[in-house]
């Protein structure tokens, strides 16, 4: 929601992806040439997995498998589409053949330890996830031994856990700023978010709660991409688009895209951006108190470019002291 609480404009990229893909055989069968041939191969997952912030596509071609598949996809004694995917050999491996293993079509079952995009602090070789991660090793080992499946594995694991640190290191610098009361602007002066609420956003890696957030216990706000603050948004591209870079990167063997580009060095110098806005609110507000000026946020945080029509307005303006939680309280509608 906190993506998608945008104009339709907006989001033409989320919703013709994300309408039930997993429900239609067409979406990677294509409806207008319904061929087994066409969905076996790697370009097919190009249209939905690519960009910022699902790495996939990129992360894939310019790996050495990436490269394998792009210089030899045209010989057909490399790969080989009209076999199923079961009897496939190819030279080297399409996003089909180790994410639909055997013409399994559960996406996910073949993936280690997902946690929304890499971009959590989960502990990846925690004995809650040896069968995934065993499964993993299985499909590397049909061309490498097991002992370089498990040391790749660790790569990424070790490279997730650097991200890690940082991305909860550049949210408590917004964090401190936020309880100092220097956020810029303060949740009571933002539009209200998609649920109705005048809510801290930063929500990923803890739930923040209590009135040095802006609303009351146990009450957590939902993590914004605009209408927040600079630092806000440096901290949602760090986790959302750089640790992605990371995890995607090391997850299909595309090291130097985990590494340079916008990776862990672009994570570093999100880090940086985060501690000088910090510092530029702290040296403002020390002037600002000096000078006996009462700084008074502008009319745009509660109204944003474009925002009066969506559904957090409509909640505040028809349904006073409401929340979306209080509008539709049964348990698991969030989930449908």
């Amino acid at each position: 929601a906190w993506s998608i609480e945008r104009p339709p404009g907006d989001t033409a990229g989320c919703t013709f992806c994300h309408t039930s893909s997993e429900e239609r055989c067409s979406t990677c069968h294509q409806r207008h040439q319904f061929n087994p041939v066409v969905a076996r191969k790697s370009e097919q997952c190009k249209a939905c997995h690519w960009g910022k912030d699902h790495r996939d596509w990129e992360a894939y071609d310019i790996s050495i498998h990436g490269v394998v598949y792009q210089t030899n996809k045209w010989d057909p004694t490399q790969f080989d589409m009209t076999k199923k995917l079961s009897d496939a050999d190819y030279v080297g491996p399409t996003c089909q053949y180790c994410h639909l293993r055997g013409g399994h079509h559960n996406v996910q079952r073949l993936s280690t330890v997902y946690t929304s995009m890499g971009m959590s602090n989960a502990d990846r070789g925690a004995p809650l996830w040896k069968e995934k991660r065993d499964t993993w090793v299985s499909v590397c080992d049909d061309c490498h031994s097991p002992r370089f499946a498990r040391e790749n594995l660790q790569a990424m694991d070790e490279a997730c856990k650097d991200a890690g640190l940082k991305y909860t290191e550049t949210f408590k610098v917004a964090e401190n700023l936020q309880l100092d009361g220097m956020g810029e602007p303060m949740p009571k002066d933002l539009h209200p978010d998609w649920a109705g609420e005048h809510v801290w956003s930063l929500k990923i890696g803890a739930y923040h709660d209590g009135p040095g957030y802006g609303g009351a216990q146990g009450q957590s706000g939902e993590f914004r991409m605009s209408n927040c603050s600079d630092i806000e948004r440096i901290c949602f591209e760090s986790v959302g688009y750089w640790m992605t870079y990371i995890f995607k990167g090391m997850a299909h063997g595309s090291w130097n895209d985990a590494t340079y580009c916008d990776g862990s060095f672009g994570m570093d110098r999100w880090l940086v951006k985060a501690k000088v806005a910090s510092e530029q609110a702290r040296r403002f507000t020390a002037l600002e108190k000096k000078a006996g000026i009462n700084w008074v946020p502008s009319e745009f945080w509660r109204k944003g470019d474009w925002l009066n029509e969506l559904s957090g307005a409509k909640i505040v303006k028809e349904f006073p002291g409401k929340t979306i939680f209080d509008l539709c309280p049964e348990p698991g509608w969030l989930d449908t």
